[in-house]
């Protein structure tokens, strides 16, 4: 029996940090603050755990953080995953979530290990306002040579993601049409949702599904095209069939109903939604020597727990404990 939650859904993605270590400073995302203390586990333990999750009917699993490409041994983590097989006999999907800094040396590398597809963070296609959102001089060269990297070593389809901000990159949409089409990748415009470690978001900040699409109606014309009912995003080609992009749009138009996600933290606690305010410690039991049956049960446990839906934007709303970076992008 598949993992199935008490409102019905079918969990068959897993994401996993494996780091919360990042060499950027995004301005949404963290505070530009030195000194805070990381946390990653030896790849070994997310393996273990991974294993256990695709024998419960995981599918398909994406590698995120902080940034996962700082952990040197990141091809031998994915080779290592690419061996698992679905209970169904296939091959797992394997996806890297990154800023892409470093992706220019690794895409290749990564794609001969096992990797299926890649996403890359970014927020801008305009290099000055790239390095002030990301507060990193000179970035945008070396993110665009690592999509063009992913895309020549055939980790596609290649996507960007692009969260965006009032005041900062709204008016990216349509250069980022243009980029779509140019480069040949999918972008993917996310709402702003409150994960952020200054604690900043306020509803007035979102850029919302309407206002992107409206946008980028001023530089093609598009018509939606169809998508999985579990997919994140809502998928737009231009009408002269030359590109595509997506708007995730968590805030003014959850998808929760539909969710097959589920998390594990870089310190090995799962969650089951981004604003769950409980995680359960998978870690600790691995650490007190538990067996596969007693990992596969907690597992079990948190999947039949997972909440119905998220409340942002709700009275009473109560931010997450963790921030992004630390839960997994």
């Amino acid at each position: 029996m598949p993992l199935q939650d008490q409102f019905g859904r079918v969990i068959r993605d897993l994401r996993i940090s494996i780091t919360d270590r990042c060499n950027y400073r995004c301005v949404y995302c963290r505070t530009g603050n030195e000194g805070a203390q990381f946390a990653e586990l030896p790849l070994a333990d997310y393996l273990r755990m991974a294993r256990i999750f695709v024998a419960l009917g995981i599918t398909k699993i994406r590698l995120t953080g902080g940034e996962p490409l700082l952990r040197r041994d990141i091809s031998d983590l994915v080779r290592a995953l690419a061996q698992l097989r679905t209970t169904e006999g296939a091959p797992l999907e394997l996806a890297i979530t990154t800023n892409g800094h470093l992706l220019a040396e690794l895409a290749r590398p990564l794609k001969n290990a096992g990797l299926s597809r890649v996403t890359v963070s970014m927020d801008a296609v305009d290099p000055e306002r790239f390095a002030r959102i990301t507060r990193v001089p000179n970035g945008y060269a070396a993110v665009l040579a690592g999509l063009r990297a992913s895309r020549e070593a055939g980790l596609s389809p290649v996507k960007v993601n692009c969260v965006l901000l009032r005041g900062f990159n709204e008016d990216q949409v349509e250069a980022f049409g243009r980029f779509a089409r140019d480069e040949g990748v999918t972008v993917r415009f996310i709402e702003f949702m409150p994960l952020e470690e200054g604690r900043v978001w306020k509803p007035d900040v979102v850029i919302p599904l309407t206002e992107i699409l409206e946008r980028m109606a001023r530089f093609a014309p598009f018509h939606e095209v169809a998508h999985e009912p579990s997919s994140t995003a809502r998928h737009y080609r231009f009408d002269d069939g030359l590109g595509e992009f997506g708007v995730i749009a968590p805030v003014t138009l959850p998808f929760c109903g539909a969710c097959s996600r589920i998390r594990l933290t870089c310190d090995g606690k799962i969650r089951t939604c981004l604003f769950s305010l409980r995680e359960h410690d998978l870690l600790a039991v691995l650490r007190a020597g538990g067996t596969d049956e007693e990992l596969a049960r907690l597992i079990e446990h948190a999947v039949a727990n997972k909440e119905e839906r998220h409340h942002i934007g709700e009275p009473g709303f109560v931010q997450p404990g963790r921030t992004m970076v630390h839960i997994g992008g």
